[in-house]
C-alpha cells in the first residue's frame, strides 16, 4: 500500500461525501466539482494500491555515480576471492567496520573515483561510523605501508579471513570504473533519455494547448494573425494532409493495404519523435577494453542496447495507454480530437515495436552466447512481445475495418497480456513503476467509462426504422447530463449478444431526450433493421449511454460560420449550428455573426429520415443549402410516408426541436409548422410530384441539383464574410478532405481575411 495515496483517498472521499447524497444537483459548477472530486478519488484509490516494486521505482530511479563507484570497487575486490569478515555480515558492514577492508575500498576511491568520497562516508555512517577526510587519509597511509598482493600469498585458503589491506592493480582500477560507467551509466542515460521523450511530447501538448486555448478564448488575436509567416505556416505544416489530398480518406497502397494518412502537422511531429528515439537509441553507447564485465565486445553492446530499447520503450508505456483511452485529459489540455492521439497512438506504438524487437532479439543473442536457460520472467516477456506482435498485424486498416468487432476484442485482450506480461517481465526490476502507470491508467479509463454508463443509467429506449436505411434512437435524457455540440457518444444495445458492443454517434438533444441516427451497416444494426421491419419499423430497447466525448468548436467567435456536412455527418453538424444560433440570437439580428448549413447528399431520399430537424430550422437564421448529387433517383411512397413520425409520437417524444438548447417558444413553432403540412402529401404520387411536396414543405431551405465545388463554396463564403470565417465539417473522407484542401487554398485571400477550419469527422477504424 501506498500511504500518502490512501490518506489522500480519505481526505477526497470526505471532500465528496456531501455531493454523495441522492439530490439533482442544478447549478452547474456544483456538477463540475462532483465530477472533479470521483476522478481525483479514483487516481488516489489507484495509487494507494500501488505494489512496493512500483514504489521504488519510480522513473527518476539511477544507479547514480555513487553506486558506480561502489559497485566497480566492490566486485574488483571480490575477484581477488580474499574476504574480511566472515559470511553472516554484509558487504556494507564489513567495509565500514573492517579497517583492512575500509582502507583497500578507500585506495580504490582515491585512484579511480576521487569525486565519490563523500558518498563512501555517508555509506558508513548507517552504521554510525563517523568518517571524514582525516580517516581517509590515514587508511591511505595504512594501505600504502601494509597492503599485501594475492599474488603474494600462495599458500592462502580463499576461506581463511585476512587482516591486512589487498593491493589493487591501480591500472585495472580504471578499467572497472570504464567498465561500470558503460554499464550502469548506460542504464542512468537511458532514465534521462526516456524522460526527454516524454519532455518532448509535454513541450508539443504545451504548445498546441497554448495556441488552441487562446484561439478559443481570445479570438480577436488570432483575427489579426493573418501575416505572410502565419499563413505559410498554416498553409504548409499545421492545416494540410501529408499529401496534401488524404486525411480522412485512407491512401490506397497496392490493391489490399490502404492507411490513413497524418496532417503535416502531426507527420512532423511524429518524425521528430522518430529522430529522437533514434538518437537517444544509439547515443553514448561505447566498449571498454579489457572489460570484466563482459569478456567480448558483442556480448558487451548486445546487453547495452538491450537495455537501451528497454527503458526507452517501457518509458513511453504510459502515454500509449493514456493516447488510446477515451478519457484521455490531454484532449481537455490540447483541444485535439480522439482521431487525432488515435493517430499517435497508432505511431507511437510502432516506434515501441520495434525497440521491444530490438531487445528481445539482442537478449536472446545474448543469452544463447552466454548459454543461460529458459526463465520464467523470460517467457512471460516472450508472451508480452508476440502480443505486440499480433497487435500490429491485426491493427492494420483493412483487417480492422473488414472485422472491426473481432479487432477491437482481440485488441483488448492482446493489450492486457502486453501490459501485464511485460510488468511480470520486469517485476524484480526499477522499471515497474511504468508498467504499473500503464496498467492505472487503462484501468481509470475502464472505470470513468462505467461511472459515466451508472451516471446515464440504463433507460428504455424507442427506435425507428427510417428511410435510407438509419435507425433513429431517441434515449431519455437524465437532467444533469451535460451535451457537447458537435460532440459524440457511445451507445451500448443491452442484448445478450451485443451488450458489450459499444459504438460512437453524433447526436442532437431536446430537454428531455438525445436523439442518435444510425446508419444501417452490418452487426447489431443489422439484425435491428431486419427486427424492425417485421414490428411496423418501431420497437423498445434498453440501451446504455456513455458519453458526451468531443470539444465544441470555437465558431461561434468567428464573423461567419459555414457547417458542411456530408450524408450521415449531419446530427452534430446540426445541433452544433443551432446551439450557436441560440448563444448569438442577438448578434445574427443585427447581422454581425452569418451562421450557413450546407448538407451534401445523394438523392431527396437521403433527407427523409432527418426530415423534421430539417423542418425545425425555419424557427432559426440559418442560411441552409442542400446539394443533391443524383436529383434523378426516385423516392418510394413508402420511405416518403415515413418522413414524419406520428403526431402522438411526436408529442410523446418532443422530437420536433431537436436542439441543444431552445425556448419553449420554439418547440411549440416548431409543432405547430409540422402538424400544418398539407396532409394530402402522404397520397400516392410520382416522384416528380414527391420531390415537389418535399421542396415546398422545407422551402426554407434552397436546393440544388448537382454536385458541389468546394472550393468555390469556401472562396465564395469567404469573400461574403465581413471578417474572420471558420469551416466546420464532418461527412464522406472524401469530402471532408476536399473541404480542408480547399481552405488550405484560401488561407492566402485577398482581402487578408482569418480562415480556420474544423473537422468534426472521428476517424480510427
Amino acid at each position: 500500500m501506498y500511504i500518502p495515496g490512501v490518506y489522500a483517498s480519505i481526505i477526497i472521499f470526505i471532500l465528496l461525501f456531501p455531493f454523495l447524497i441522492p439530490t439533482k444537483l442544478k447549478s452547474k459548477s456544483l456538477r463540475y466539482i462532483k465530477t472533479s472530486l470521483i476522478v481525483l478519488l479514483t487516481i488516489s484509490i489507484l495509487s494507494s494500491i500501488a505494489p512496493e516494486t512500483a514504489q521504488i521505482g519510480a522513473p527518476f530511479h539511477k544507479y547514480g555515480k555513487p553506486k558506480i563507484a561502489y559497485f566497480g570497487c566492490n566486485y574488483q575486490i571480490q575477484l581477488t576471492k580474499k574476504k574480511f569478515c566472515d559470511s553472516s555480515k554484509s558487504l556494507d558492514w564489513c567495509f565500514c567496520n573492517n579497517f583492512n577492508a575500509f582502507a583497500t575500498l578507500a585506495h580504490c576511491y582515491e585512484i579511480g573515483h576521487p569525486n565519490e568520497i563523500d558518498s563512501l562516508f555517508e555509506m558508513c555512517s548507517v552504521y554510525n561510523k563517523t568518517l571524514n577526510y582525516n580517516t581517509l587519509t590515514h587508511a591511505n597511509d595504512y594501505y600504502t605501508n601494509h597492503a599485501k598482493s594475492i599474488m603474494d600469498l600462495p599458500n592462502e585458503s580463499d576461506q581463511d579471513l585476512i587482516h591486512f589491506p589487498i593491493k589493487l592493480n591501480e591500472t585495472e582500477i580504471h578499467i572497472f570504473e570504464k567498465a561500470y560507467t558503460s554499464f550502469l551509466g548506460n542504464f542512468d542515460i537511458s532514465v534521462d533519455y526516456g524522460a526527454y521523450l516524454v519532455l518532448y511530447w509535454v513541450a508539443i501538448f504545451v504548445v498546441a494547448g497554448l495556441s488552441n486555448w487562446l484561439k478559443y478564448l481570445c479570438p480577436q488575436i488570432f483575427k489579426y494573425f493573418t501575416d505572410p509567416l502565419t499563413n505559410w505556416f498554416r498553409s504548409r505544416i499545421s492545416l494540410p494532409s501529408t499529401n496534401n489530398k488524404n486525411k480522412t480518406n485512407e491512401l490506397k497502397i497496392g490493391k489490399i493495404f490502404d492507411m490513413l494518412v497524418p496532417t503535416r502537422a502531426e507527420s512532423l511531429i511524429l518524425v521528430g519523435f522518430t529522430i529522437l528515439c533514434t538518437y537517444f537509441m544509439t547515443a553514448q553507447i561505447s566498449y571498454t577494453e579489457g572489460d570484466p564485465l563482459f569478456h567480448t565486445k558483442t556480448t558487451a553492446l548486445l546487453r547495452y542496447y538491450a537495455v537501451r530499447a528497454s527503458l526507452l520503450s517501457s518509458t513511453m508505456m504510459p502515454l500509449l495507454i493514456l493516447f488510446g483511452g477515451r478519457n484521455n485529459f490531454l484532449q481537455w489540455v490540447t483541444r485535439w480530437d480522439y482521431s487525432t492521439f488515435i493517430t499517435l497512438h497508432r505511431w507511437v506504438s510502432r516506434v515501441i515495436m520495434i525497440l521491444i524487437t530490438i531487445h528481445s532479439f539482442n537478449y536472446s543473442i545474448y543469452l544463447r552466447i552466454n548459454h543461460k536457460g529458459i526463465e520464467p520472467y523470460i517467457v512471460l516477456g516472450s508472451a508480452a512481445f508476440i502480443s505486440g506482435v499480433i497487435i500490429m498485424i491485426q491493427g492494420l486498416l483493412v483487417l480492422r475495418r473488414k472485422w472491426y468487432e473481432m479487432f477491437l476484442v482481440l485488441h483488448i485482450i492482446l493489450a492486457a497480456i502486453f501490459i501485464f506480461g511485460a510488468w511480470l517481465h520486469v517485476e524484480t526490476l526499477y522499471c515497474v513503476w511504468f508498467y504499473y502507470v500503464s496498467a492505472t491508467i487503462w484501468a481509470f479509463d475502464r472505470i470513468i467509462r462505467i461511472l459515466r454508463l451508472v451516471q446515464y443509467g440504463f433507460p428504455t429506449a424507442r427506435i425507428y426504422l427510417l428511410p435510407d436505411e438509419t435507425l433513429k434512437v431517441i434515449v431519455p435524457r437524465p437532467k444533469d447530463w451535460e451535451a457537447i455540440p458537435g460532440g459524440h457518444a457511445f451507445i451500448h444495445f443491452l442484448k445478450w449478444d451485443c451488450f458489450w458492443q459499444s459504438h460512437p454517434f453524433t447526436y442532437t438533444t431536446t430537454n428531455h431526450h438525445i436523439i442518435l441516427f444510425i446508419k444501417v451497416k452490418k452487426g447489431v444494426t443489422r439484425t435491428l433493421a431486419d427486427y424492425l421491419k417485421t414490428h411496423k419499423n418501431i420497437c423498445t430497447l434498453r440501451v446504455a449511454i456513455e458519453g458526451s466525448y468531443g470539444e465544441k468548436t470555437p465558431a461561434g467567435k468567428y464573423d461567419s460560420a459555414v457547417f458542411i456536412a456530408g450524408g450521415n455527418g449531419i446530427p452534430g453538424i446540426f445541433s452544433e449550428a443551432i446551439e450557436l444560433t441560440d448563444n448569438h440570437q442577438n448578434q445574427i439580428v443585427d447581422n454581425q455573426n452569418k451562421i450557413k448549413l450546407i448538407w451534401v447528399v445523394r438523392e431527396y431520399s437521403s433527407l427523409l429520415w432527418f426530415y423534421e430537424e430539417l423542418i425545425s430550422l425555419r424557427n432559426f437564421q440559418i442560411e441552409t443549402t442542400i446539394y443533391v448529387t443524383r436529383p434523378h433517383l426516385p423516392i418510394t411512397e413508402g420511405d416518403f410516408e415515413r418522413r414524419i413520425l406520428s403526431t402522438d409520437t411526436l408529442k410523446e417524444h418532443n422530437e420536433l426541436s431537436p436542439l441543444l438548447t431552445s425556448s419553449s417558444q420554439k418547440q411549440s413553432n416548431s409543432s405547430t409548422s409540422l402538424i400544418d403540412i398539407d396532409k394530402s402529401s402522404s397520397n400516392s404520387y410520382h416522384s416528380t410530384n414527391l420531390i415537389f411536396i418535399i421542396q415546398k414543405e422545407l422551402k426554407h431551405i434552397n436546393f440544388i441539383e448537382s454536385r458541389p465545388n468546394m472550393s468555390k463554396i469556401v472562396e465564395s463564403n469567404i469573400e461574403e464574410s465581413r471578417g474572420s470565417t471558420c469551416f466546420v465539417t464532418c461527412g464522406h473522407p472524401a469530402m471532408v478532405d476536399e473541404v480542408r484542401q480547399s481552405v488550405v487554398v484560401n488561407i492566402y485571400n485577398t482581402e487578408r481575411k482569418r480562415v480556420d477550419y474544423y473537422e468534426q469527422l472521428q476517424v480510427w477504424a
